[in-house]
């Protein structure tokens, strides 16, 4: 089964099994993945393509057939170009919870800094157990629960031996200066509808300004407006797909008061007029 929808702050599959597809091509209505973190685990694999993902900060390219695995709370973005891309986000814990031990063994991990965000090439050991997780997502098959299981128990155990080889990186000390990032993408992903200063999202993050701003752009890429923009711009697109709201409703529920200049960082982002891009969801 394909799934459409990819939003960090939803429910991801069932209580009792709490793993999620998502397939996503040009047509997608989220075809971007602005950056965001969620306290779940992520697997992104690139069926065709080029994916340039950036993870706390670090930058990678990814081709087809290469995967990538992206731990819990690690804040992530990614840019696809003329690319077809698939991501399981899952829950951690909740397939850990009939072994403590494991859980401990894994939070520990994390941490210290020995687990960190890891690349895997087609035919590698690793790449092959990605790709039969999910083929396995793909058939739901009857018994697809358990092989899923087996195969993220896998994959995990085989991810701890491989980091256990290396001396913990400086992991842990990004995660600890991202902390105050992961606030603001938070109160971003809340408030961007509401008038946003860069003294708020300094402020929410509890540094000064000149800081915080080279803080941000560290993580992400951008500068803290230039982020807003975006995101209000990832935003508005979602509902010019989905909806028939006229485009001055959304771009002020957005946070765009003046239609404008909405529409002038519109196409800059996704080379189209508002009212176009609407067109090729209709």
């Amino acid at each position: 089964m394909r799934y459409t929808g990819y939003q960090e702050n939803k429910s991801r599959g069932t209580f009792g099994f709490p793993i999620q597809l998502y397939y996503v091509d040009v047509n997608h209505p989220q075809y971007e993945m602005p950056f965001h973190w969620h306290m779940e685990c992520e697997l992104i694999l690139v069926l065709a393509g080029k994916f340039r993902l950036s993870v706390n900060g670090v930058n990678y390219t990814l081709e087809g057939g290469q995967s990538a695995f992206i731990p819990s709370e690690f804040i992530h973005g990614g840019t696809p170009e003329n690319c077809i891309y698939e991501c399981v986000v899952f829950d951690m814990e909740s397939f850990l919870a009939q072994s403590p031990q494991c859980i401990e063994k894994y939070n520990n991990a994390i941490d210290s800094g020995v687990i960190s965000e890891m690349i895997f090439e087609p035919k590698s050991t690793a790449g092959k157990m990605v790709d039969s997780l999910f083929e396995n997502m793909e058939k739901e098959s009857v018994a697809y629960t358990f092989a899923t299981t087996g195969l993220l128990w896998q994959l995990i155990g085989y991810i701890l031996e491989q980091k256990s080889q290396i001396a913990p990186s400086s992991q842990n000390a990004v995660y600890r200066k991202n902390k105050q990032i992961k606030k603001v993408l938070t109160k971003i992903r809340n408030d961007y509808s509401k008038p946003l200063t860069l003294d708020d999202l300094a402020e929410e993050a509890q540094l000064n300004k000149q800081y915080f701003c080279r803080a941000f752009r560290q993580a992400t890429g951008k500068t803290p407006i230039d982020y807003l923009n975006y995101y209000r711009i990832e935003c508005a697109a979602e509902q010019l797909s989905l909806s028939y709201v006229s485009i001055t409703e959304i771009a002020l529920s957005c946070g765009f008061n003046d239609l404008s200049y909405f529409n002038r960082l519109f196409k800059r982002s996704k080379g189209v007029t508002p009212s176009n891009y609407r067109k090729r969801f209709r």
